[in-house]
């Protein structure tokens, strides 16, 4: 999936052991499509080789502002124009504060203050050790530089080189990667408040046994990182999987169908959108075991008695504010035949703008997936696609029907 097609990315590396990191992140984007041009500071090539760069970038890397290759001897200007985004990974204590007090002692500060401010957005991903990042020194460099356009993309937290703990690591090259994609992204829900659920939710027989299905969570997953690129700020509410949570995204971890409708309806007041896309259990049993029911050779364990869960959608639906069209909701439907007949029928049942179908068990675990858009006028197929690509063309759908497309 060539996420960065087209793209052409500078990819800037400082001083710092996190610049062993930094070949895998050159290696994301070049198989995310981006054509990737690797520019290093005198102290960064002490870390890393230039050569292992260039040959994953499959571009020379750029070292000097002396580089004799540019006819016009302006490499801090050749490569700041024409770029979708420069991405300093990792970003020193010391080049955060050239930046921040408009020093350029080498090329690739000189870049990116050079670099035209409106169109080439810079991204940098500070690594540095904890007493470092920590002081107030950095913490007003870092603050200015975010006044002056500047994306700041955080620090992880952890063991660090220097054998201490604390903040101040690189994130790892997968999350900046898909800080590159989201920023990268349409922001055609700025300024909405997305909440989705995702994921099966579990209803206890006794401590150790219960009641699920296979939702894997991966749609409901994929729709809250693509809210969140399209510039939303999102909440997931998720029953029990074992997913990383998007970048940027809220979670909120739940068990059962009742504990799922409790944490939506903490959040729904804030919400603009609500999606669906948890697989809830529609009974639970009416009364758990307090103690794990045995087998003992005595044959089956006493029938069990069910209760119907809440209706979380149509619960929401039912709100005033969803009523006048001041909550757009979206619905799912995992359905295992008919699905456009079950899709309409439970998108008037439940009384949504908009159904979403799939086929569950053609899609449950699985990282592709195919949807079925229904609302009142019509049903639009979207394809086989990865979940991701599929869940970034409903928040389109979404956003032109709310008028921002």
């Amino acid at each position: 999936m060539k996420e960065l097609e087209g793209k052409r990315i500078v990819l800037g590396l400082t001083g710092g052991i996190a610049c062993y990191k930094s070949a895998e992140l050159c290696r994301l984007l070049v198989q995310a499509g981006a054509d990737v041009q690797v520019v290093m500071t005198e102290a960064a090539a002490r870390f890393i080789a230039p050569l292992t760069l260039q040959a994953l970038s499959g571009r020379a890397v750029v070292l000097s502002q002396w580089d004799e290759r540019e006819p016009n001897a302006m490499a801090h200007i050749n490569h700041g124009r024409g770029v979708d985004a420069i991405v300093v990974a990792p970003a020193s204590a010391d080049f955060i504060a050239q930046l921040a007090q408009g020093r350029a002692s080498e090329l690739l500060p000189l870049l990116c203050l050079a670099r035209p401010r409106q169109q080439v957005p810079l991204l940098l991903a500070p690594a540095m050790n904890r007493e470092m990042w920590s002081h107030p020194a950095t913490q007003r460099n870092v603050a200015q530089v975010v006044a002056d356009g500047a994306v700041v993309l955080g620090v992880g937290q952890g063991e660090q080189a220097c054998g201490e703990v604390g903040e101040g690591r690189m994130l790892e090259p997968d999350e900046i990667a898909e800080e590159v994609v989201a920023h990268l992204q349409a922001k055609v829900l700025a300024g909405h408040h997305v909440l989705v659920t995702a994921g099966p939710t579990f209803e206890p027989i006794d401590p150790v046994r219960g009641l699920t299905n296979h939702s894997s969570g991966k749609m409901g997953f994929a729709l809250a990182r693509a809210a969140r690129e399209a510039g939303a700020e999102v909440t997931l509410v998720a029953g029990p999987v074992h997913l990383r949570t998007p970048r940027g995204v809220r979670r909120v971890d739940v068990q059962t169908a009742q504990q799922m409708l409790q944490a939506v309806l903490a959040h729904v007041e804030q919400a603009t959108v609500f999606v669906a896309a948890a697989a809830v259990a529609d009974w639970r049993p009416a009364r758990a075991a307090e103690r794990k029911l045995k087998k003992d050779g005595g044959g089956p364990p006493p029938a069990l008695a069910f209760v119907e869960n809440p209706d979380i959608l149509a619960t929401v639906a039912a709100l005033p504010r969803a009523r006048r069209g001041e909550l757009y909701c979206v619905g799912f439907a995992a359905e295992s035949h008919d699905l456009l007949r079950h899709a309409r029928a439970k998108r008037a049942r439940k009384g949504v703008p908009l159904l979403v179908g799939n086929i569950g068990p053609a899609t449950f675990g699985r990282d592709d997936n195919a949807l079925l858009l229904v609302d009142e006028r019509e049903a639009v197929e979207l394809p086989p696609a990865p979940k991701i690509v599929l869940a970034r063309q409903l928040v389109g759908e979404i956003a032109r029907r709310l008028g921002h497309v």
